[in-house]
């Protein structure tokens, strides 16, 4: 039976390329990029090209581009890092409830240390108002945090709109775009924003690499110490084989964002056909108009989440839930608790299928067939 993999949103198989890349990388350039000798210099080149490929991917200066040790360390040295930076200045963030953990537990553990958040609410489709935004605002907001795209729904929230308010505040804005980079195009100009995280291993790049896009004179306080690298603002000497790697990932992901986005979208259309002809009672969770093309969370009527996971899986179905399922308990997504409510039946029988490199039609068409029949017999 052919496994099928759709749990892209949650990581990706490595590129070929960016393999083959990373080996010739391991094999000849060995020397630390902050030495000075020729070896050194060597590998300052490799690090220097790369960071110009990650620059570049969302239209940013070379120096605004703070390699980090993946998605997760990128959020917490923009929040933290804003936040001790700018504690003269005030101490109120605001952000979402529909954030990832990465962005909400660090978060909570400022409100620890005295700073005060406001999580906005979502509405049905997890889409959080710009009026909201607004009316949270105060002189002593220093940051907003707002994720681009999320991770278990796929909503897209409105960056642009938000970076355009904030022009007039001296509040700093933050989006996790971890989920969305190497999807869509990514401008961090036209979006207005002053820190923009994300992550190598959701576009098929290396796992424990990602980088912070720091706007100039953007303040911002370094949460690791002991060495001069990355402009004095991350210690610690580059993983040069994985940042050459994360930009080989992206490079190949630019060549081609309207190609992927037509393929995910046919995948949406013959998955949900497939649905449709059987006669299953479904409905996405999401918003429709404004969604990540790759991310397709679907709620099955009278389904359980957690025996419907280990069905898909015993189907050779890779596939995944916002819920954390541990010791035989589920805690409900918070994603879908702000969207519906924490009695709503969306909590316990949904599933998220998200799309990526290596799969066609007829990849699609197998699982949506396997999840029929999932449902079919469990209904039973």
């Amino acid at each position: 039976m052919k496994e099928i993999y759709l749990d892209h949103a949650a990581t990706t198989p490595m590129h070929p390329q960016v393999i083959s890349k990373m080996v010739e990388s391991m094999e000849s350039v060995y020397g630390n990029p902050s030495s000075i000798h020729r070896i050194g210099r060597f590998a300052r080149k490799h690090l220097d090209d790369a960071r110009h490929t990650l620059a570049k991917s969302i239209g940013a200066k070379d120096q605004e581009v703070i390699v980090t040790g993946g998605g997760s360390e990128a959020d917490n040295l923009a929040i933290t890092g804003t936040a001790y930076a700018k504690q003269n200045e005030g101490r109120h963030i605001i952000t979402t409830v529909v954030e990832h953990h990465a962005v909400l537990h660090t978060c909570q553990q400022l409100e620890k240390e005295g700073y005060e958040v406001t999580y906005l609410p979502v509405d049905e489709t997890g889409r959080v108002s710009l009026e909201d935004v607004k009316k949270a605002l105060r002189d002593d907001t220093i940051l907003v945090t707002i994720m681009f795209g999320n991770n278990e729904v796929g909503t897209i929230q409105p960056i642009k709109e938000i970076g355009e308010l904030l022009k007039e505040h001296s509040a700093t804005f933050h989006t996790d775009a971890v989920q969305a980079f190497g999807i869509l195009p990514i401008d961090v100009n036209d979006l207005h924003v002053d820190l923009l995280s994300v992550s190598s291993h959701k576009l098929n790049g290396p796992k424990g690499i990602g980088f912070l896009y720091q706007r100039d004179q953007t303040k911002l306080k370094p949460l690791i110490y002991g060495g001069e690298q990355e402009r004095k603002r991350r210690a610690g000497t580059e993983n040069v084989p994985a940042v050459v790697g994360f930009a080989e990932a992206v490079a190949i992901a630019q060549r081609n964002f309207e190609e992927k986005q037509q393929a995910y979208k046919e995948f949406h259309q013959h998955f949900l056909k497939k649905l449709d002809q059987a006669e299953i009672d479904y409905h996405i969770n999401g918003n429709e108009q404004y969604c990540l093309p790759h991310v397709m969370n679907i709620s099955f009527k009278n389904m359980d989440v957690e025996s419907f996971l280990v069905n898909l899986d015993m189907a050779g179905i890779a596939a995944s839930s916002g819920s954390a399922c541990t010791a035989g308990s589920i805690d409900p997504s918070h994603v879908l608790v702000a969207m519906y409510g924490s009695e709503a039946d969306e909590l316990r029988n949904s599933i998220r299928y998200s799309f990526g490199y290596g799969l066609d039609l007829e990849d699609i068409d197998t699982a949506a067939e396997r999840t029929i029949e999932i449902v079919k017999r469990l209904a039973k």
